[in-house]
């Protein structure tokens, strides 16, 4: 996500310089409001069904991204969704579509065509409708969690006294650089998050945070759905480890990260055994007892004793919300 290390005070400024130089119009098509996200919106999203090919019965499953002014990109996948059907492996069919009448999204595979409206994705062969596709909306299984006994809630919706620089938006917490007060060692972690709706945009600059785990190791917040999943993607440990599966959902939907970790050992200032992690995004392992061979950069370097929580503020409206805790 980063090509090089920076003092973390001066990412507010970069990040208001860059958005200071984009076009008005590239500037204007972020949405927070789903109401608000227009027929891009709803025909992106996730699409779930089954298809009959000769002797065949199949599940697939379709992810289909926004790319503004009424283009989209095709992800489809043999088996389900990633996560829920669909490991990691070749993606199995993608294709580029646009839209034809302002209400339904055309998309050409080979010898089919795939009309997409109304929550349905239809598959035609010769004009004769050969299968159907449903939308689907996936909810994390730990959205809302509760804190357990023991637990110490960092955020719940009503204030910032947890964090430093700490700023409500509409009653979450926004990514503002803020770090907790509470430095953490060994823990388990609890944190959901929104990433808004910006089509136009592209790469790092869709939906761009970073949850750093104790200060020093980035678990990337990002808009990339439907993408590969690299490191530098949502989901990935910044210059460290891919994400087992891009468990990404669509852009403002409400999004979990479950993290155990537990610390790295020093003798004196000399490390002696690295950091682990196990990463849940949305309820699924994508990191598992993944060893964090170094810190990244943009907050704290890697060093003895423990550090703050820190959520990275790369300049897009990213909110977060029921946070908490509990200390091994």
């Amino acid at each position: 996500m980063k090509p090089f290390s920076m003092c973390y005070r001066c990412l507010p400024l970069l990040a208001l310089t860059v958005l200071t130089l984009l076009p008005q119009a590239t500037r204007a098509q972020t949405v927070t409001d789903p109401a608000e996200g227009g027929i891009d919106f709803e025909i992106q999203g996730e699409y779930r069904g089954r298809i009959e090919t000769g002797d065949r019965d199949e599940v697939w499953g379709v992810q289909i991204i926004a790319l503004g002014e009424g283009k989209f990109d095709l992800v489809g996948y043999l088996g389900g969704l990633p996560g829920d059907g669909w490991e990691r492996g070749d993606r199995t069919q993608t294709a580029s579509g646009e839209l034809v009448d302002g209400k339904m999204a055309e998309f050409t595979v080979e010898v089919a065509t795939l009309r997409v409206g109304d929550g349905k994705l239809t598959i035609l062969v010769d004009d004769n409708a050969v299968a159907t596709l449903d939308k689907v909306e996936r909810t994390s299984p730990t959205m809302g969690m509760a804190a357990p006994e023991g637990a110490v809630v960092l955020f719940d919706g009503t204030s910032v006294d947890a964090w430093n620089q700490g700023k409500l938006v509409d009653g979450h917490l926004g990514a503002t650089n803020a770090s907790t007060k509470q430095p953490l060692g060994d823990h388990k972690l609890h944190i959901e998050f929104r990433t808004p709706f910006m089509p136009k945009a592209r790469g790092q600059g869709r939906g761009n945070s970073g949850v750093y785990i104790q200060g020093r190791y980035e678990l990337q917040v990002l808009d990339s759905f439907g993408l590969e999943g690299k490191n530098n993607e949502c989901g990935g440990i910044y210059s460290i480890s891919e994400p087992i599966v891009n468990a990404c959902l669509p852009p403002l939907a409400w999004q979990t990260y479950d993290i155990d970790f537990t610390a790295a050992r020093y003798e004196g200032d000399k490390k002696v055994k690295n950091a682990r992690v196990t990463v849940k995004h949305n309820g699924i392992v994508i990191h598992d007892d993944r060893e964090l061979t170094h810190g990244t950069p943009g907050y704290r370097p890697e060093g003895p004793g423990k550090e703050s929580l820190f959520l990275q503020d790369h300049g897009d409206p990213v909110v977060f919300r029921n946070i908490w805790v509990v200390e091994k």
